[in-house]
This record gives structure tokens, sequence and C-alpha cells, in this order.
């Protein structure tokens, strides 16, 4: 073999090390926090929405590599769902849905424990779930249809159980769904304008908030 084919022989042999090296400094990068990355995910999409909220911007406050994103979630639309989620179930940590009502109390004090706990909800200065949804209201991707109504609707049946209770067995489905939504409406839309009208007074000049209902 020549001199020449000896060098060719090396280089084969050491190039594949140092992409080994390369690799495993990027697999390590790649492996961010998941957690952390929706918490500041769930952040980003609450204050800017889908749309606005980039992946490239939560990546940096993250200080993680954008192969991080796609290494854990695969694509955007896929962390936007998981970020929703996360903060959904952070947010039931902090307030617990039954409000801490025993489950053997009456149906008038477990109705009272779930109001209360949904009050504080999407009342909480921390909660981000809330605030993603009235972003997805503005300006709608149908990104998150599947998972709010898979994760929403057994809180909506336990509130629907409640009210059977006090209304009776007489009660047909669809007035039981009429008065858990009056419940829930009540609970949801003050806050909503609420937020509206600090976002107004603070002249805010986003879509969501300059939009007119």
């Amino acid at each position: 073999m020549t001199n020449k084919n000896s060098y060719f022989k090396y280089l084969l042999e050491i190039i594949p090390l140092f992409c080994e090296a390369g690799n495993e400094g990027s697999e390590k990068r790649c492996r961010q926090d998941p957690k952390g990355l929706l918490a500041v995910a769930s952040e980003a999409f609450a204050e800017k929405g889908y749309c606005e909220a980039t992946v490239s911007e939560i990546c940096e406050r993250t200080k993680s590599n954008v192969a991080a994103v796609n290494y854990h979630f695969g694509d955007k639309e896929t962390l936007y769902v998981k970020a929703w989620r996360h903060a959904f179930y952070e947010s039931l940590k902090v307030h617990p849905l039954d409000g801490g009502v025993s489950a053997d109390a009456p149906p008038e004090e477990r109705l009272r424990g779930r109001v209360k706990a949904l009050l504080r909800r999407v009342n909480g200065a921390n909660n981000k779930e809330f605030l993603i949804v009235l972003r997805e209201l503005a300006n709608p991707t149908d990104l998150l249809d599947e998972v709010t109504r898979k994760d929403l609707r057994p809180l909506c049946e336990k509130i629907e159980g409640i009210i059977r209770e006090l209304l009776g067995s007489h009660a047909s489905k669809t007035q039981v769904r009429f008065c858990a939504t009056g419940i829930v409406s009540q609970c949801v839309i003050p806050m909503l304008m609420k937020r509206m009208d600090r976002g107004r007074q603070g002249g805010r000049s986003d879509y969501f908030w300059n939009r007119r209902y």
C-alpha cells in the first residue's frame, strides 16, 4: 500500500471518531429536560399564541438547542399540545378539582368545592392553560380540539353528575348539560372579561385584546 493509500485509510478510521464525539455532544444537548421545555413553551404560547411564539424563541429562553424540540416532541404542533397539557395538569396540582371537599360530602358542598377550585384556577396568576385557550379562541388553530375535549370532558362529567344528584332522576340529559354549562360559564366568562379589560387598560395592541366581541 502506498503512503497515499495509508493516509486515506487513516482518515477513514479517524473521521468516525470525531463524528461520534460530535454526536455525543449533540445528543446531550437534545436531552434537555422536557418538562423545562414544556414550562417555557406554555409561557410563550400564553403570551403570544401559537403563531407568534417560535420554537427558536422557546429554545433561546431555555438555552437549549433547537434540536431538543425535535428530539422530544417532533414538531411545533406537538409541542403546543403537550405544553397546554403540561400547564393544565400543573394547574390541577395547585388547585385540585374537588376544592378540598370530601367525596362523601353532600352534593351542594361538592359542587361548591368544584366551583371554587375552577375560579381559583382561571384566576391564578400563574395559570397558563386558560391564557393559551384564550389565544386559541382569538386565532384558532384547531390543534387543541382533541386534547381539550379528552382532558376537559371528564371534568364536566363530574359536575354534571353532581347536578344530576341535585336535580333528581327526572332531569333530562339536556337539562343537566345546560345547568353545567351555565355554572362553568359564570365562572369563566367574567374572568375572560376581566383579563380583556386589563389588556385594554394596559394599552396592549395585539389582536386578541383589540378584537371586538
